[in-house]
């Protein structure tokens, strides 16, 4: 009988590892992010935040302007899985949504 030589295992880069995990704080809120696009009018993305964040005019105006004027607004904040949950929606909107964990 051959000598047996052991399978070989995947390295693992442990720095690779901890540098991710580093990345995401449990402790901080996540965000959803609603971009700018070329499609969807002022209106109706003022529209959308009125309809499905239930937020006053004044305030879905102000979040719309800033998507306008800076390319992105934070629109809602809290745990990962409501702000997938409000990416997804905005997704069936017709708007470019996105979830980061806010900023440290």
């Amino acid at each position: 009988m051959g000598l047996m030589t052991p399978l070989a295992t995947p390295s693992v880069d442990h720095d690779v590892e901890l540098d991710i995990a580093s990345r995401v704080d449990p402790a901080r809120p996540w965000q959803t992010v609603v971009w700018d696009d070329p499609v969807n009018l002022m209106s109706y993305v003022a529209h959308v935040f009125r309809e499905y964040f239930g937020l006053a005019r004044a305030e879905a105006e102000r979040l719309m302007l800033a998507v306008h004027n800076e390319g992105h607004a934070v629109v809602a904040q809290g745990a990962r899985e409501q702000m997938e949950l409000h990416a997804q929606a905005m997704h069936d909107y017709g708007l470019w949504a996105t979830v980061r964990q806010a900023p440290a």
